[in-house]
């Protein structure tokens, strides 16, 4: 695990600045201690920070093909490596080491831009090839691995495993992207392939770029993998109770492969008790593992996460957090580089801060809900769904639209009077439906939060386009497919692995992500929804298949998710600091915002009318992203 960095110039041949390369590769040192080192040709620079994982004293990077040829740098690990290194052998390649850094050399070498397909892993890299004088850039197909790319105005084509490495850049323009704000506090982050700056990306995961010298600007990325979306044969649910395990154990066995202590997170949920059963069964040492309790009870697993420890007797520490545990809230700003929303980002950094102590990589159960139809929010999209399908639009519009609008915001009443949100929904389509369910502040609320400027500058654009697009690329899928599809490219990849890659890689660990293994998922999405969603319980098939190896109480009791304890935190300590930060000057001056809704948020809150923390911790990550760009 590793962080990348690199200058490009499309057309000068110029020895790049090795001061500006090495300013920008210690923005990212956290992402790898161990080593760091530089590669140089003409008009080319690479830069790599190093987490020894595996092959500990030799794979240094930047990393030369024994031929010269090529040079690559890479964040990551290939867990088919050692298969590749035969296979590559066979044809007549050499290998100085015993990693999987140079199984990528000499796959570029050899099948060219169609090396990915052979990859099998998660992964972010960047090969200069000095005889086709091209760069080469790849991320695995579900975005386990960030990439952040931009061009300059010089020709420069710059990059970085983190957005702090391309704005170290003297030259980079820091101008935000206008529609990112309204993306953002519409889902709580910046969905790919933006940034919140202009000029800067992200490289869509499954999707690779090839840059040549004298190109005269940024090619197309292409996509090279996506999620199976022709079923001309569900799975057989025979299949499902007889493979599910098997393949699920074989997707955590290749990731058993480490020279260093290796463990994984343990919060008492389905998906990482999982990752712990299959894990316990293929060593026959003790498992190491970790988990974060709350001091709130009904924020704390711990009591779910010790039975599976008991019962497969690992190596089990807990810390408890407390619940005014909010120092990282400007810490998060730095780690994230652009807004980002989640709160659940404070126990992830802390749990990540425990493994930490005791091993360098840790599996985690992340991909479950989205693979499996986990989430509440795919029942409720599925009830709306029935409902839609008895009334056309042309008669929900008029009947729900106006309840959606009249119905008041109940945050205080019991969860089935609290009907605005599904009145709202049933007034859209599928795809307009979830999105409604799924963004933080819906619709009428950013219209009332933005300032007319703001949104006539907008013109017309929403949050809804980044939806639609997915949503009607998988159209034919019936309506839980195309909510778990749409996650898989937004909120998985935006929310989820951003959340966890920024954790860990503060404090050097390596996560990796069994649930997604890319072949486990093309088996897994044909899984027929009605195996995943019945009688009101979610993930039904994945929690049948893992009956004979977990509790009853952790595989079917009420989820509870990696939760903090906003609300409270805003109507108490947090309050001072909540106004300052949310009606600061940068905030009512910059031209985003209504001041006057930005006051009733906040009354209506403290006042105990509203339950308003989702959007004021939205409106606070905003805020301190604002003033840490203002310092730099």
């Amino acid at each position: 695990m590793c962080g990348i960095a690199g200058i490009f110039h499309l057309s000068d041949q110029s020895r790049i600045d090795a001061d500006l390369i090495a300013k920008m590769n210690d923005r990212q040192i956290h992402r790898g201690p161990d080593a760091g080192d530089y590669f140089f040709d003409p008009g080319v620079a690479l830069a790599h920070r190093r987490l020894s994982i595996i092959d500990l004293e030799g794979s240094p990077q930047p990393m030369l093909s024994a031929d010269k040829r090529a040079c690559v740098v890479f964040n990551g690990e290939i867990y088919n490596f050692k298969e590749l290194h035969k296979e590559l052998s066979a044809k007549g390649y050499t290998f100085n080491t015993h990693g999987d850094t140079e199984t990528i050399l000499n796959a570029w070498l050899e099948w060219g831009e169609d090396c990915v397909h052979k990859l099998r892993g998660m992964f972010a890299f960047a090969i200069w090839d000095r005889q086709k004088e091209c760069l080469f850039i790849a991320r695995d197909r579900l975005g386990i691995k960030p990439f952040f790319y931009s061009l300059l105005p010089s020709g420069e084509f710059i990059f970085g495993s983190e957005l702090k490495v391309i704005t170290a850049h003297p030259a980079f323009n820091r101008d935000l992207r206008n529609t990112t704000i309204e993306d953002y506090f519409s889902l709580g982050y910046v969905p790919e392939p933006n940034t919140i700056y202009q000029n800067a990306f992200k490289l869509s995961p499954g999707h690779t770029l090839m840059l040549h010298k004298g190109d005269k600007g940024l090619p197309e990325p292409k996509e090279y993998w996506d999620v199976p979306l022709n079923y001309e044969q569900p799975i057989d649910p025979k299949e499902i109770d007889e493979q599910l395990i098997e393949r699920l154990k074989e997707a955590v066995d290749i990731r058993m492969v480490a020279d260093v202590p290796l463990g994984s997170f343990l919060s008492g949920g389905v998906d990482s008790s999982a990752v712990v059963a299959m894990m316990s069964q293929l060593q026959s040492d003790p498992v190491n593992t970790c988990a974060i309790g709350f001091d709130v009870k009904e924020f704390n697993e711990t009591e779910y996460a010790q039975s599976v420890a008991d019962r497969y007797q690992t190596n089990h520490r807990v810390e408890v957090v407390g619940q005014d545990d909010f120092d990282l809230v400007d810490q998060l700003a730095h780690l994230y580089d652009e807004p980002y929303a989640d709160s659940s980002a404070i126990p992830t950094f802390r749990v990540c801060e425990l493994a930490r102590k005791h091993v360098t990589v840790a599996l985690s159960g992340d991909g479950g809900d989205e693979l499996f139809a986990g989430y509440s929010r795919y029942r409720m999209h599925q009830g709306e769904e029935k409902i839609r399908n008895l009334l056309p639009l042309g008669l929900r519009k008029p009947i729900f639209g106006p309840l959606g609008k009249l119905y008041p915001k109940a945050d205080w009443a019991p969860k089935f009077l609290r009907a605005k949100t599904t009145f709202q929904s049933m007034a859209m389509d599928t795809v307009e439906g979830y999105h409604n369910t799924m963004s933080i502040l819906r619709t009428g609320d950013r219209a009332k939060l933005f300032s007319e400027d703001y949104k006539r500058s907008l013109n017309g654009y929403t949050s809804l386009e980044i939806f639609r697009k997915y949503g009607d690329k998988v159209k034919h899928l019936d309506e839980t497919k195309i909510a778990q599809y749409i996650d898989m490219k937004t909120y998985l990849v935006g929310d989820i692995l951003t959340k966890v890659d920024r954790a860990s890689m503060a404090h050097s660990l390596e996560v990796r992500v069994p649930i997604i293994d890319h072949k486990f998922v093309e088996w897994a999405f044909n899984v027929p929804t009605n195996k995943n969603l019945a009688n009101g319980v979610g993930k039904l098939s994945f929690k049948k298949a893992l009956e004979p190896h977990l509790p009853h109480d952790v595989l079917y009791r009420k989820k509870m998710g990696f939760a903090v304890p906003l609300a409270n935190w805003f109507r108490g300590p947090l309050k001072e600091r909540l106004y300052e930060g949310v009606l600061s000057k940068q905030m009512t001056e910059s031209g985003y915002f209504n001041k006057s809704q930005l006051q009733r948020l906040i009354n209506d809150h403290i006042s105990g009318r509203r339950d308003n923390s989702a959007s004021l911790w939205t409106l606070m990550m905003f805020e301190s992203f604002l003033r840490q760009q203002k310092a730099q």
